[in-house]
Protein backbone atom coordinates (compact mmCIF):
# COMPACT_ATOMS: atom_id res chain seq x y z
CA UNK A 1 0.00 0.00 0.00
CA UNK A 2 2.87 2.36 0.81
CA UNK A 3 4.34 1.81 -2.66
CA UNK A 4 0.94 2.44 -4.25
CA UNK A 5 0.44 5.69 -2.34
CA UNK A 6 4.01 6.82 -3.04
CA UNK A 7 3.41 6.19 -6.74
CA UNK A 8 0.37 8.47 -6.66
CA UNK A 9 2.41 11.21 -4.95
CA UNK A 10 5.27 10.72 -7.42
CA UNK A 11 2.85 10.95 -10.34
CA UNK A 12 1.42 14.19 -9.02
CA UNK A 13 4.93 15.67 -9.10
CA UNK A 14 5.52 14.08 -12.50
CA UNK A 15 2.35 15.54 -13.98
CA UNK A 16 3.18 18.98 -12.60
CA UNK A 17 6.51 18.68 -14.43
CA UNK A 18 4.74 17.44 -17.57
CA UNK A 19 2.32 20.36 -17.51
CA UNK A 20 5.27 22.73 -17.18
CA UNK A 21 7.03 21.07 -20.12
CA UNK A 22 3.87 21.27 -22.23
CA UNK A 23 3.58 24.99 -21.45
CA UNK A 24 7.23 25.43 -22.45
CA UNK A 25 6.59 23.46 -25.62
CA UNK A 26 3.68 25.71 -26.52
CA UNK A 27 5.79 28.83 -26.02
CA UNK A 28 8.67 27.36 -28.02
CA UNK A 29 6.26 26.51 -30.86
CA UNK A 30 4.78 30.00 -30.88
CA UNK A 31 8.27 31.49 -31.05
CA UNK A 32 9.47 28.94 -33.65
CA UNK A 33 12.33 27.73 -31.43
CA UNK A 34 13.07 24.48 -33.24
CA UNK A 35 16.09 23.48 -31.18
CA UNK A 36 14.22 24.12 -27.94
CA UNK A 37 11.25 22.11 -29.25
CA UNK A 38 13.56 19.14 -29.77
CA UNK A 39 14.94 19.40 -26.25
CA UNK A 40 11.47 19.67 -24.76
CA UNK A 41 10.17 16.75 -26.84
CA UNK A 42 13.00 14.56 -25.53
CA UNK A 43 12.24 15.57 -21.93
CA UNK A 44 8.53 14.93 -22.46
CA UNK A 45 9.25 11.50 -23.93
CA UNK A 46 11.43 10.52 -20.98
CA UNK A 47 8.89 11.78 -18.46
CA UNK A 48 5.97 10.06 -20.19
CA UNK A 49 7.90 6.77 -20.15
CA UNK A 50 8.44 7.20 -16.40
CA UNK A 51 4.77 8.02 -15.83
CA UNK A 52 3.69 4.99 -17.86
CA UNK A 53 6.02 2.69 -15.90
CA UNK A 54 4.56 4.04 -12.65
CA UNK A 55 1.02 3.51 -13.92
CA UNK A 56 1.82 -0.08 -14.83
CA UNK A 57 3.37 -0.61 -11.39
CA UNK A 58 0.27 0.90 -9.75
CA UNK A 59 -1.97 -1.56 -11.64
CA UNK A 60 0.29 -4.40 -10.52
CA UNK A 61 0.13 -3.25 -6.90
CA UNK A 62 -3.64 -2.74 -7.05
CA UNK A 63 -3.96 -6.30 -8.38
CA UNK A 64 -1.91 -7.60 -5.45
CA UNK A 65 -4.02 -5.62 -3.01
CA UNK A 66 -7.49 -6.30 -4.39
CA UNK A 67 -7.32 -9.29 -6.71
CA UNK A 68 -7.42 -9.93 -10.45
CA UNK A 69 -9.97 -7.20 -11.24
CA UNK A 70 -8.26 -4.16 -9.68
CA UNK A 71 -10.27 -1.00 -9.11
CA UNK A 72 -9.18 2.16 -7.38
CA UNK A 73 -12.32 2.13 -5.25
CA UNK A 74 -11.32 -1.26 -3.84
CA UNK A 75 -7.86 0.07 -3.01
CA UNK A 76 -9.44 3.06 -1.26
CA UNK A 77 -11.69 0.71 0.72
CA UNK A 78 -8.59 -0.85 2.29
CA UNK A 79 -7.62 2.46 3.93
CA UNK A 80 -8.76 3.92 7.22
CA UNK A 81 -11.41 6.63 6.76
CA UNK A 82 -9.06 9.51 7.64
CA UNK A 83 -6.44 8.28 5.17
CA UNK A 84 -9.04 7.42 2.56
CA UNK A 85 -10.31 11.01 2.33
CA UNK A 86 -6.82 12.38 1.72
CA UNK A 87 -5.91 9.70 -0.82
CA UNK A 88 -9.19 10.12 -2.69
CA UNK A 89 -8.51 13.85 -2.87
CA UNK A 90 -4.97 13.22 -4.13
CA UNK A 91 -6.32 10.77 -6.71
CA UNK A 92 -8.90 13.28 -7.99
CA UNK A 93 -6.18 15.92 -8.24
CA UNK A 94 -4.03 13.47 -10.22
CA UNK A 95 -6.94 12.71 -12.55
CA UNK A 96 -7.41 16.44 -13.17
CA UNK A 97 -3.70 16.82 -13.97
CA UNK A 98 -3.90 13.91 -16.42
CA UNK A 99 -6.86 15.56 -18.18
CA UNK A 100 -5.06 18.91 -18.26
CA UNK A 101 -1.95 17.27 -19.72
CA UNK A 102 -4.02 15.54 -22.41
CA UNK A 103 -5.68 18.83 -23.32
CA UNK A 104 -2.36 20.69 -23.42
CA UNK A 105 -0.79 17.93 -25.51
CA UNK A 106 -3.69 18.08 -27.95
CA UNK A 107 -3.44 21.88 -28.15
CA UNK A 108 0.32 21.68 -28.79
CA UNK A 109 -0.10 18.96 -31.40
CA UNK A 110 -2.71 20.98 -33.25
CA UNK A 111 -0.49 24.08 -33.19
CA UNK A 112 2.53 22.16 -34.46
CA UNK A 113 0.47 20.46 -37.17
CA UNK A 114 -0.93 23.80 -38.31
CA UNK A 115 2.56 25.32 -38.40
CA UNK A 116 3.76 22.36 -40.45
CA UNK A 117 0.87 22.74 -42.89
CA UNK A 118 1.56 26.44 -43.32
CA UNK A 119 5.26 25.79 -43.87
CA UNK A 120 4.46 23.19 -46.52
CA UNK A 121 2.24 25.71 -48.32
CA UNK A 122 4.98 28.33 -48.19
CA UNK A 123 7.64 25.93 -49.47
CA UNK A 124 5.61 24.00 -52.02
CA UNK A 125 2.62 26.17 -52.83
CA UNK A 126 -1.03 25.29 -52.56
CA UNK A 127 -2.24 21.93 -53.82
CA UNK A 128 -4.97 22.81 -56.24
CA UNK A 129 -7.47 20.17 -57.14
CA UNK A 130 -8.86 22.34 -59.90
CA UNK A 131 -6.34 24.48 -61.70
CA UNK A 132 -7.42 27.11 -64.24
CA UNK A 133 -7.33 25.83 -67.80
Amino acid sequence: MKQFLQGVADDQAGYRALLDLLAQQFQAAIHHQQERLGEIAAAIGTLVDTLEARRARRVELATRLTGPQPAIERVFALLRPESRTRVESDWKALEQMVLAAKAAGKRNGELLAEQYTIMQRVLHGEDQTYEPA
